[in-house]
């Protein structure tokens, strides 16, 4: 598959932090993506070749065929580290979360294309949308706020940067981390609706997608 083989080259691990896997590791990580309540992943395919409308039909197999698929979109949930620091608005019964995107888009061909903006506002539209459930399938049912959501980016990726602060990440620091990365953020707060009316007003916002609900399918 294109998309697997494009995964492995030096210049995208570079950029995306990532390390080759063998196929065991490549099952392990797959199965873990799939199982794992810290974690979701979207991947990534072209757009149907028939204008999409309020009717469109995605066709399974075809539609998601491997040979459609040019990237994936990730969150990992984490305990937030800092929460108890700063006054919060919201109940301090409730665990304090930190969402953390990871985006690739692996075939240079499909480079600036808005391929990568596409996904992305389609997967913060369906983080904010259906957070309630994301985050009680973490907390295991408990009382749980998503403080913000984060990205970290190698200062060298200068078109990644780019394209997450056009949607609203801001930098959290002018200079880059120990490891060369830059950390941006979207403060959420426990408050999507505000995220998500915010998140409207960036550049390739087509309204927010349909999308099945969160849940096992």
């Amino acid at each position: 598959m294109l998309y697997k083989h494009a995964r492995k080259k030096k210049e995208l691990q570079a950029l995306t932090a990532s390390e080759p896997l063998s196929l065991p590791e490549e099952y392990d990580m797959q199965r873990s993506w799939r199982q794992d309540p810290d974690k979701l992943t979207f991947i990534a395919c072209l757009p149907p070749t028939s204008p999409a409308t309020a009717s469109t039909t995605i066709t399974p197999k075809q539609d998601d065929a491997p040979s459609r698929m040019i990237g994936d979109i990730n969150l990992f949930l984490f305990d937030d580290d800092e929460d108890g620091k700063e006054e919060s608005s919201t109940s301090t019964t409730s665990t304090q979360i930190i969402g953390e995107i990871e985006l690739m888009i692996a075939l240079r061909s499909h480079h600036r294309k808005g391929h990568g903006r596409a996904s992305l506002l389609a997967f913060l539209s369906y983080i904010l949308t259906n957070s309630g459930a994301i985050l009680s399938e973490y907390t295991q049912g408990t009382s749980g706020i998503l403080s913000f959501l984060r990205v970290k980016i190698n200062k060298d990726n200068v078109k990644s940067i780019a394209l997450f602060e056009s949607v609203g990440f801001e930098r959290t620091s002018a200079e880059a981390n120990y490891f060369g990365e830059v950390e941006l953020r979207i403060q959420v707060k426990g408050e999507e609706e505000v995220a998500l009316k915010e998140l409207e007003g960036a550049k390739g916002w087509n309204g927010r997608p349909f999308v099945v609900g969160y849940g096992e399918v």
